[in-house]
């Protein structure tokens, strides 16, 4: 026995290699390594060391047409500039590697017609299933009664309380920047932030006036929600600075408006963080990282959402019954635009 392994260690074992080892026919073999149910339990187990002795890796493409399955998931996005999806889709591809699967990747751009178009060439490829990426956060419509396979909705939320939808935590993430800039001693912290159609603009400003509440204070002016632009920033900050000119701290909704911030703050000869303490979100890093000073965020860890995403539609395709709502923790990422306030500003 051990110089026929020796033997097959000069070449890849096939499965006949398997079933002449474990003194069984192809067929047995076949059956018990993809955990059909006709096969005895001490046979199967006679296979299985058969085949770690042997090293067997089945072939992929095999054990998809034996399992019906055709080892493939599907990616639709929304999202039109790749900002979010990318780094999903990385995170999926990983996860997916690891398990010898493809992922396909179609990108409606927020095109109604374009998605179903894309829907029908998912389905048309018999892709075992599929995840879900919508442009924003927000709730968006299931897919539940168009498509037979199972769905994992990622970074936005179906409106079927019956799909499982993976999201960032953004309120856990709000949180931690007020947690954060709080440890630093900032007492008069403002909030601006992107368009309130957003439910992520949201949903980050309640859980600041929350997290501001439990330590006595509250947002300084009140949440400013604009664009999500650095032009709305720079402006916002301005016009925040000079009604509130005590202001210590600005936490911003993304990177891009913590930029457009800085830019102002620099203008008005405000020290950062010396005078006034600047956070992000997103950690986008060609935001983050560039700006002037380097800006303390929130990383959204899209590549480990994607990774989740992944592993549940993995156990979905086993067979469990998922459903809910998953909210993926977010981290603090510590640059050079927080710390202490180091001087005494006056108007």
């Amino acid at each position: 026995m051990a110089r026929q392994a020796a033997r097959q260690s000069e070449r890849s074992a096939t499965l006949t290699d398997v079933a002449r080892q474990a003194g069984v026919s192809i067929a047995t073999a076949s059956k018990a390594l993809n955990e059909r149910d006709e096969v005895a339990p001490a046979t199967r187990r006679r296979v299985l060391k058969a085949a770690e002795e042997l090293a067997f890796r089945p072939n992929a493409m095999a054990r998809g047409l034996s399992s019906g399955r055709t080892r493939t998931i599907g990616l639709l996005t929304d999202e039109l500039g790749g900002r979010f999806a990318i780094p999903i889709l990385l995170g999926v591809e990983n996860t997916a590697g690891n398990e010898e699967m493809s992922v396909l990747l179609c990108d409606a751009r927020g095109d109604a017609i374009r998605r179903q178009h894309y829907l029908r060439t998912l389905l048309a490829r018999s892709v075992d299933g599929l995840i879900v990426l919508g442009e924003t956060n927000d709730v968006r419509a299931s897919l539940a009664d168009q498509i037979a396979v199972p769905v994992v909705y990622v970074y936005g939320e179906s409106d079927n309380p019956q799909d499982l939808s993976i999201v960032s935590d953004d309120r856990g993430g709000s949180r931690l920047a007020a947690e954060h800039l709080l440890a630093q001693g900032r007492r008069a912290i403002g909030h601006i932030t992107g368009e309130p159609t957003y439910r992520a603009a949201r949903e980050r400003a309640e859980s600041l006036g929350e997290t501001l509440a439990e330590a006595k204070q509250q947002i300084v002016g009140g949440p400013m929600f604009g664009d999500w632009t650095q032009q709305w920033a720079r402006h916002a900050a301005r016009t925040l600075l000079a009604a509130h000119p005590h202001l210590d701290a600005i936490f911003c909704g993304s990177d891009q408006l913590a930029v457009g911030v800085a830019d102002t703050l620099h203008q008005m000869g405000v020290r950062i963080p010396d005078d006034v303490a600047l956070v992000g979100y997103d950690n986008w890093e060609v935001f983050s990282a560039q700006s002037r000073p380097p800006l303390t965020t929130i990383d959204l860890n899209l590549q480990e959402i994607g990774a989740a995403a992944a592993r549940y539609l993995f156990r979905a395709l086993a067979g469990e019954d998922l459903s809910g709502i998953i909210r993926h923790p977010t981290r603090l990422v510590v640059r050079e635009s927080t710390g202490p306030r180091t001087t005494s500003r006056t108007a």
